[in-house]
């Protein structure tokens, strides 16, 4: 039998705003553990939560992103359960009534073995705006007076500094039907929350997390199978892993004359596994109903018109703008606009005097090799957009030659340093005067008289070998595009 994988994804994506859902509590990564734990988000008694109006705009903006529905109308509501690190018992979200309804996402799967590279547009069911819960923290070593003085136990913690932090959860319908696929469209939606300035996307943080919904069905059939949640899911790397795992446990499960049971499922990157945590609840098993702390939150045109006006260029239409207005191929466009700090960086360079093409050249290939290499952003980057610039018009204007640009570009990554300053230490400025290369050719000729013959005699291997003892009698400064055309003149002759 053939099978089929159905994937759904819900992707928790943090905010960025300063305070939190709910309170004036800070959001801040990284203080000391319960310190940024306010009034609201420890639920004592008498406090009330009042709704963060930044975090509203943030889900607008996503809203008007991926072209959905946004009512004018939406509710909030308490999700109850019983967790340790969710002090109120109930976690503040919002179930029937979300502030984005139906939208969609176009992806560009990649091509994988012998399949094709191909688009599809993923639809979105929802997104909608609660608050987080705290962290378990596990495996803290304590002494323990029940135990032996000095003995240490392990123990387990709860830091609630991440409870009541304002989240936005986007839910796809189940139209993933490869760990590509879902792959290709986190990190679409992991590009998109950071273009639009919404999230840091900071997945080692815990900023960009997400759940994947995997079923398996007989090929062909419309019914879907039994789904587990693989939760908590914050590398791609892992997702890909962990849903090709779940799909062959579920395929091999259902062959042997199993059942696949509804679960929550974590995944172990040590092993490659992903192993049940617990039976999955349904949705009234959190008993929803609207919180009565909270009005209904109600967004109007002038509201979305509003947020609209601070929208940034999107990546879809700026690859568009990219193809047009400079010239640039499909791929190099859809390259450069993978994210916005490597569009702006291009637009910088390109703003500052540099010829499109050259710059994309340079920003997708030595740039980016060097970031990659060190891992780090393009806005760590030692080379600026105007000092990239720069190193591209001396190209240009026949003062250096592409091989002593990348001799300068290395010693400017790697010490910085003024750019005339470099090529006059280094002695790459180019020779473009023609007496002194002419001059160059004729002792080359004079001294190789057997490539000149083979040149004549129809070899073509012979001209470049000339222009190559050329270039080295010139010590690599001769402008090779004279030492071309003035060869060529002489040969001629």
């Amino acid at each position: 039998m053939e099978w089929e994988v159905v994937i759904g994804l819900e992707t928790h994506t943090q905010l960025q705003t300063k305070t939190k859902q709910f309170s004036s509590a800070s959001t801040a990564f990284g203080a000391e553990p319960n310190t940024q734990a306010c009034e609201v988000s420890t639920a004592l008694p008498g406090v009330l939560p009042v709704l963060n109006a930044e975090a509203v705009k943030c889900a607008i903006k996503f809203g008007l992103a991926i072209d959905a529905e946004i009512p004018l109308r939406s509710v909030f509501s308490r999700k109850n359960y019983f967790y340790p690190d969710l002090p109120k018992g109930y976690q503040i979200s919002q179930f029937e009534l979300p502030v984005v309804g139906k939208g969609k996402v176009t992806i560009q799967v990649p091509a994988v073995g012998k399949n094709a590279a191909y688009e599809k547009v993923i639809n979105i069911t929802r997104a909608h705006l609660e608050e987080d819960a705290g962290k378990s923290v596990h495996d803290l070593k304590s002494v323990s007076a029940l135990h032996s003085a000095g003995a240490l136990q392990d123990m387990s913690g709860i830091d609630l500094n991440r409870a009541g932090t304002p989240l936005l959860e986007i839910v796809t319908e189940p139209d993933m039907r490869s760990a590509a696929e879902a792959v290709a469209y986190a990190k679409k939606l992991h590009e998109l929350v950071q273009w639009i300035g919404i999230c840091d996307g900071n997945m080692q943080e815990g900023s960009f997390r997400c759940d994947v919904n995997v079923s398996v069905r007989p090929k062909g059939t419309e019914k879907l199978g039994t789904r587990r949640e693989i939760k908590n899911l914050n590398s791609f790397k892992f997702m890909q892993q962990a849903i090709e795992y779940e799909t062959r446990w579920q395929i091999e499960t259902l062959e042997d004359g199993g059942k696949i049971q509804q679960a929550t499922v974590l995944f172990n990157p040590g092993t490659g596994e992903t192993k049940a945590m617990r039976s999955k609840e349904e949705a009234n098993d959190y008993r929803y109903f609207p919180d009565p702390d909270l009005l209904p939150l109600e967004v109007t045109e002038a509201d979305k018109n509003a947020v609209r006006a601070l929208m940034p260029e999107l990546p879809e239409v700026m690859k568009a703008r990219f193809e047009s207005e400079y010239a640039l191929s499909s791929y190099d466009a859809s390259s450069l606009t993978s994210s916005r700090d490597l569009a702006d960086f291009f637009i910088e360079t390109v703003s500052a005097g540099s010829d499109a093409k050259q710059a994309a050249n340079w920003v997708m290939g030595s740039i980016s090799a060097k970031l990659n290499v060190e891992d780090k952003p393009i806005s760590a980057s030692p080379i600026s957009p105007i000092q990239l610039s720069q190193l591209l018009r001396r190209i240009s204007d026949n003062i250096i030659s592409k091989n002593a640009a990348k001799q300068i570009f290395e010693a400017m990554w790697l010490d910085g340093g003024e750019l005339d300053a470099i090529i006059e230490a280094k002695g790459l400025k180019q020779e473009s005067d023609s007496g002194a290369i002419e001059a160059i050719i004729d002792e080359v000729l004079a001294a190789n008289p057997a490539m000149v013959e083979e040149f004549k005699a129809g070899k073509e291997k012979a001209f470049n070998a000339l222009v190559g003892q050329a270039m080295k009698a010139s010590r690599g400064k001769a402008n090779p595009a004279q030492v071309n055309e003035i060869l060529k003149k002489k040969l001629a002759a």
